[in-house]
C-alpha cells in the first residue's frame, strides 16, 4: 500500500509519509479475533504527544450495508480509534497495568457532507491522532485520553475521542438484569443496521427498549462475547435507539456520545430516550439504577 501525502489543514503544509515504528500492526499483535477485523495499517509518530495513523476501511465490513456505494457505518470510526490506541499502549504509552484498560467514554462527531462513500474495495482514510490527560501511577499507566481526526483525500469527515481508565468495579448488590419474555426486535432498518444480527435493541412489553443483541457474539461489537457491555456497543445501543424513537434514518446521526457510570450487562439493560432540540439523550438502566447515560445529535435540516 503507498503511503500518501497529507495536507495540514491548519497549515496548508504537506505532512511528509510517516512509517510505522516498533513492531508491525496485525490483527494478533491488536489483540482482534480475525485478519477481518484490522482496519488500521501502520500508526507512525508526529511528535512528543502527536501519532499519524493509516486505517483500511474494507467495503464488506460486518456493521456495512451490502450496496454499490457503501457509506461506512460511524462506529467504524470508534473501532479505528480503539485499536490505533491499543497500538500506542503498546508501542508508544507507558506501561499499563495488569488489567487491561477499558473506554469509559466516547464520542464520536462527523462532517455529514463529506463522509467517504466506497464504490470499490476498501477506503484508505488517516486519522491524526493526539493523546492527552495521561495518568501514570508508580511509573503505571492508569488512564488516557485519545482523539483522532479523520481525513480522506485531504478533508477531516469525522473526529472521535475515547477515554481509557480502569473499568468501573461491579456493584455485588446490582445483578444483572435479565432479558424478559415477549420481546419484539425491530427490522434493521427501523435501528439503522445492515442486517438482522446487528440489531442491538428489543421492544418490552409496555413499549420498554432492552438491549438484547440479535448476535451476542458479534465481530464487532460484543467481540468474544463479553458479559458486559464495552462503550461502541454502548454507543450503537443509543444510536439505535434515537432512531427508532425519531423515526429518522441512519444518515441523520452526526454525533455520538456515552459515558460508562458502571458496569452495563450485555443483556437485559433498559434504555430510555428523551427528545431534545437537535437530537436525544439516552440513559441505560441497569437493576433500576444509571448505568450509562450518552447524547445522539441528529441533522434535522
Amino acid at each position: 500500500m503507498s503511503t500518501p501525502v497529507i495536507v495540514d489543514t491548519r497549515s496548508d503544509l504537506p505532512i511528509p509519509p510517516v512509517r510505522p515504528s516498533g513492531a508491525e500492526l496485525t490483527w494478533r499483535t491488536l489483540g482482534l479475533g480475525t485478519m477481518a477485523s484490522l482496519l488500521v495499517v501502520s500508526l507512525g509518530r508526529l511528535g512528543s504527544q502527536s501519532f499519524l495513523g493509516e486505517c483500511q476501511w474494507p467495503r464488506f465490513h460486518p456493521l456495512n450495508e451490502r450496496m454499490a456505494a457503501v457509506r461506512h457505518h460511524p462506529l467504524i470510526v470508534v473501532e479505528s480509534t480503539r485499536q490505533l490506541a491499543v497500538a500506542l499502549e503498546r508501542h508508544h504509552l507507558p506501561a499499563a497495568a495488569a488489567a487491561p484498560l477499558e473506554a469509559v467514554s466516547a464520542s464520536l462527531g462527523t462532517h455529514p457532507r463529506s463522509q467517504p462513500t466506497e464504490r470499490g474495495d476498501a477506503t484508505d482514510v488517516v486519522a491524526r491522532v493526539s493523546v492527552t490527560d495521561q495518568v501514570v501511577h508508580g511509573g503505571v499507566l492508569t488512564g488516557y485520553r485519545v482523539t483522532a481526526e479523520y481525513q480522506f483525500r485531504g478533508t477531516p469527515f469525522a473526529t472521535c475521542t475515547i477515554r481509557f481508565a480502569r473499568p468501573p468495579a461491579p456493584d455485588p448488590a446490582r445483578p444483572d438484569d435479565a432479558p424478559r419474555p415477549a420481546l419484539l426486535h425491530p427490522s434493521p432498518a427501523a435501528v439503522g443496521a445492515a442486517a438482522e444480527p446487528d440489531v442491538m435493541l428489543a421492544r418490552a412489553p409496555q413499549g420498554r427498549l432492552v438491549v438484547v443483541p440479535r448476535d451476542p457474539g458479534h465481530p464487532v461489537l460484543l467481540a468474544g462475547r463479553p458479559a458486559r457491555l464495552p462503550a461502541p456497543a454502548v454507543l450503537e445501543a443509543g444510536r439505535q435507539a434515537a432512531l427508532l424513537t425519531s423515526g429518522m434514518t441512519a444518515g441523520a446521526v452526526v454525533g455520538l456520545r456515552a459515558d460508562l457510570l458502571a458496569p452495563v450487562p450485555a443483556r437485559g439493560a433498559l434504555i430510555e430516550v428523551a427528545a431534545q432540540p437537535g437530537g436525544c439523550r439516552f440513559v441505560v438502566m441497569a437493576a433500576g439504577r444509571p448505568a450509562a447515560t450518552g447524547l445522539v445529535t441528529l441533522l434535522t435540516s
